[in-house]
């Protein structure tokens, strides 16, 4: 089938590779075009494991084209899927310029019958402003076309999200007519062999569903950075009391690791979005608002943590930063906890020596203007003749480390550990420092900056 997609973002371009390799032609469409350039050299903007081979590989069969012209995407296909950023304004509402201007102008080209498709995250009610934007224009320029609306949200983790479009434990299909449902059940069909995962639905519950599925899973997240600061009061060790309610099937493992927060692209925005459409009806959104709320506050506990150690000053201190991702197998740092750590402990006069195995190019974008930052070619340079080592990404290369060779190369061996990837007891019989997060009273800083 002949498929346009609106935006090569991370929804957009995971989505298109996906579906051309399944066999479908592929239309990608974005307006920045030095990106559209480097698509079409085989290379990808974003990192996630397998994309890139995918791209390649499905330009080479002709199988995905991208471009910029717009005009051209409405009418090489029948299914035009809009996967455009739909970034937060200042007050936490999702800004929904990029949308309203994609079907401005699908209205406004197309010539035969479409289905339009919103991949993007998008507040409740958005489907039914599409509907209303073409109809309008269509009443403008006399245009009578048959057109269908459609809520389809994705559900892609980073880092793992062409194997989780390859086999979805979930398909989410907003319609309200049969001939989309079909449509998109049969555009699906390559996905869903094993076991039909379609779960159609009304298009505004299927809005609320991706946003409802995120607040669900940061409010694991907040829940579980509370009670580690909990731990951390009493006495007791977070993780062994996250084994204890993991194995409770109502619970299960998922999301109840304790950190210094979660980042990305997705919880951070959504949440506040979904606080804000709730705000908009006239319902404060109390246990939301605490969720985000713990979540900032936990990203500061690594830097209380440093400065009760080193009693309250870090000036002229060098840190060696280890991760630089929100979460491992992604260059994305938007949110990242360690974007915290980098500004607050330059702010304060130290040094920042980072590594991270995909996500320094990404960094130094960030960051060009700090003289504080230094970037490095691999984790043991980072922490050499550093006064300690900060872990902020829990990347498989981080989670083994030569401990003996650590302590040699560090000027003084201590380990602040913001994923809990080490073993406290083992670390103090190595002769270690180790602050972690809600592992007893020994890691409970005094100093607290917030």
């Amino acid at each position: 089938m002949n498929i346009s997609i609106f935006g090569t973002g991370y929804v957009g371009l995971v989505t298109g590779a996906c579906l051309a390799e399944s066999g479908h032609d592929i239309y990608c469409v974005d307006v920045d075009k030095d990106k559209i350039d480097l698509l079409n050299s085989g290379q990808t903007p974003i990192y996630e494991p397998g994309l890139k081979d995918l791209v390649s590989r499905n330009l080479a069969a002709e199988r995905i084209h991208f471009s910029t012209d717009f005009e051209a995407a409405v009418n090489h296909a029948k299914v035009l899927m809009i996967a455009v950023g739909t970034p937060s304004d200042k007050d936490g509402s999702t800004d929904l310029q990029y949308v309203i201007d994609v079907t401005k102008t699908i209205a406004e080209t197309m010539e035969d019958p479409k289905i339009i498709v919103t991949k993007s995250t998008v507040p409740v009610g958005t489907v039914d402003l599409i509907k209303q934007i073409v109809e309008e224009t269509f009443l403008k320029t006399g245009k009578k076309i048959v057109f269908h609306v459609a809520s389809n949200p994705e559900f892609l983790k980073e880092g793992d999200a062409v194997n989780d479009f390859m086999k979805p434990d979930r398909i989410i299909l907003g319609c309200n007519d049969e001939l989309t449902e079909q449509t998109l059940k049969s555009i699906y069909a390559p996905f869903t062999r094993r076991h039909d995962c379609c779960i159609v639905m009304d298009i505004k519950s299927a809005e609320l569903t991706k946003y409802a599925s995120n607040a669900m899973l940061a409010s694991k997240i907040s829940i579980m950075n509370e009670l580690s600061q909990i731990a951390e009061r009493v006495g007791a060790d977070i993780e062994q009391v996250r084994i204890g309610i993991g194995s409770d099937s109502r619970i299960g493992y998922s999301f109840i690791y304790p950190g210094i927060g979660y980042g990305g692209s997705c919880f951070p925005k959504d949440i506040r979005a979904l606080s804000s459409t709730a705000k908009a009806q006239g319902y404060d959104t109390r246990i939301l608002n605490a969720v985000d709320e713990v979540n900032q506050e936990q990203k500061k506990v690594l830097i209380d943590k440093i400065l009760f150690h080193f009693k309250g000053s870090v000036t002229d201190r060098v840190f060696g930063l280890w991760g630089l991702s929100f979460k491992p197998k992604t260059d994305d740092m938007r949110e990242a906890p360690s974007r915290i750590i980098i500004e607050t402990l330059t702010e304060l006069g130290a040094k920042i020596k980072a590594y991270d195995p995909v996500a320094m190019e990404e960094c130094e974008k960030l960051y060009s203007n700090q003289p504080n930052l230094s970037f490095c070619i691999n984790k043991n340079e980072a922490i050499h003749g550093s006064d300690g080592l900060i872990l902020a990404t829990e990347w498989k290369a981080f989670q083994s480390p030569d401990f003996s060779m650590l302590k040699q190369l560090l000027k003084s061996p201590v380990i602040f550990d913001g994923r809990n990837l080490y073993d406290p007891k083992e670390l103090e019989e190595l002769g270690f420092s180790y602050y972690a997060i809600g592992r007893g009273k020994k890691s409970q800083p005094i100093v607290n900056i917030s």
